[in-house]
């Protein structure tokens, strides 16, 4: 793993939210992207070297939406940066980490992305994030 890649928010209504964080860091958000496989809208901050993205729900059975009614808004993910995703999802499974997803999937941002199950990081769910090359 090469870096954290960004902090994944969960929050009820992502415009107030962008506001707020527009406040808090100074400037406005880069980019808004829906992510239909994930029933997620996403908004993401660049701050300093890494990156804040907010998830709200768009589907009430969606991860996000079934976080924020168990837990309420707060931090969902700690995504990590990784130059070969199939080889950190082998590697890591072989050290038995349990993936949520056992093959990459497109994520928001221009990302190939895979979870682990956080019952095998201390209650963390991590993200791999593969930059998708043009």
């Amino acid at each position: 793993m090469k870096k954290i890649e960004h902090i994944g928010i969960a929050v009820k209504d992502i415009e107030a939210s962008n506001g707020l964080f527009e406040s808090l860091f100074g400037k406005a958000h880069y980019k808004i992207e829906d992510v239909e496989s994930e029933g997620v809208k996403t908004s993401f901050f660049q701050c300093g070297p890494n990156k804040i993205e907010l998830l709200q729900a768009t589907k009430d059975d969606s991860p996000i939406a079934k976080f924020i009614e168990k837990k309420g808004e707060g931090i969902h993910h700690i995504a990590f940066a990784v130059d070969n995703i199939e080889e950190e999802i082998k590697r890591l499974t072989e050290d038995g980490f349990k993936m949520i997803h056992e093959k990459p999937k497109k994520g928001a941002d221009n990302k190939r992305i895979a979870f682990l199950h956080p019952k095998s990081t201390n209650g963390v769910l991590i993200e791999l994030c593969q930059d998708i090359k043009d």
